[in-house]
């Protein structure tokens, strides 16, 4: 186990994220969804991956209604049959939260690991509602952009959790 200074990783206390801090992540995310990225096989779906950390680790902070109101956006965006990243949105958002305290006891691999179905799920409802609609089925290729989400993750968790790590420092005055 890798620790910092003397202290454990795992016995590193977070400070609380701030609504503000994760709003501004998700509509970051958001933005890099939205650049232009040419043929997207490659590139993960930066959104679905924000939700997914953010409904691990702070789920009262970041609910379903914001799920879906950010799948609406992605779907005016992408010119998708609305409600298609709603809906992917929303149950990815539902799995992270049912098994958030699960996740935060492995270490990144076993987090990958668990984040790794759950991207696969958001992904496999939005090609269902795209074929049920008419849609080509786009290839198995399709599903790598979530391999390459699931590769992010220990970065994602790294960026994401770096305002709410506490000094290592111990100071007698603070009971932390």
């Amino acid at each position: 186990m890798s620790s910092v200074g003397d202290v454990p990783r795992r016995d590193i206390i977070l400070r609380p994220a701030s609504r503000p801090f994760i709003y501004a992540s998700l509509l970051g995310l958001l933005l890099l969804d939205l650049l232009p990225w040419g043929g997207r096989l490659f590139v993960p779906d930066w959104l679905a991956l924000g939700l997914v950390f953010w409904h691990i680790h702070q789920p009262r902070k970041v609910g379903l209604g914001l799920a879906f109101a950010l799948g609406l956006a992605m779907d005016v965006h992408d010119g998708a049959l609305l409600g298609q990243h709603a809906l992917a949105y929303t149950l990815l958002s539902y799995g992270a939260i049912s098994m958030h305290r699960r996740v935060q006891w492995f270490n990144q691999f076993g987090q990958m690991i668990h984040v790794l179905p759950l991207l696969l799920i958001g992904q496999l409802v939005s090609l269902v509602v795209r074929l049920a609609a008419g849609a080509d089925f786009p290839g198995f290729a399709y599903f790598a952009s979530s391999l390459v989400a699931t590769l992010l993750w220990p970065l994602a968790k790294l960026l994401l959790l770096a305002p709410q790590r506490r000094t290592v420092d111990r100071d007698d005055n603070r009971p932390l």
